[in-house]
């Protein structure tokens, strides 16, 4: 369980470093967000790739390893199984969106997306 949690954990930080990037105005924009833009994101997608990679992907974190014990983290509220399942299913279904994409480029992040749904299950199901 601690293994597939430090693999999530490693997986959506790589998530977040390419979020920032983003949002800092990295020309991948024809690898995110559906692909739809060539090079920088426009504003509006550049403040939610901001808000991904500073907030939703660490608190996802945040959340997985104090689940599988890896960390202390009392103040998070329901970690356990049922939030793991939750986890779970929202990285199933951005996998799935991802391997749906337009985008050629986008698609690499559907493997990855999957990789850390499976490891969430895996936690969710030793809980």
């Amino acid at each position: 369980m601690e293994v597939a949690a430090s693999i999530a954990a490693v997986l959506m930080a790589v998530v977040v470093v390419f979020q920032i990037a983003l949002s800092l105005g990295a020309p991948f924009g024809y690898a995110a967000w559906g692909g739809r833009h060539d090079s920088i994101l426009p504003t509006g997608l550049r403040i939610a790739s901001g808000v991904a990679g500073l907030v939703i992907y660490p608190l996802l974190i945040a959340f997985v390893l104090p689940s599988a014990g890896i960390i202390e983290a009392d103040w998070i509220p329901g970690t356990g199984e049922i939030g793991m399942w939750v986890i779970t299913g929202f990285f199933l279904l951005g996998g799935l969106a991802n391997f749906a994409s337009r985008s050629k480029r986008e698609r690499f992040w559907g493997p990855v997306s999957l990789a850390i749904a499976v490891c969430c299950a895996i936690v969710a199901s030793a809980l």
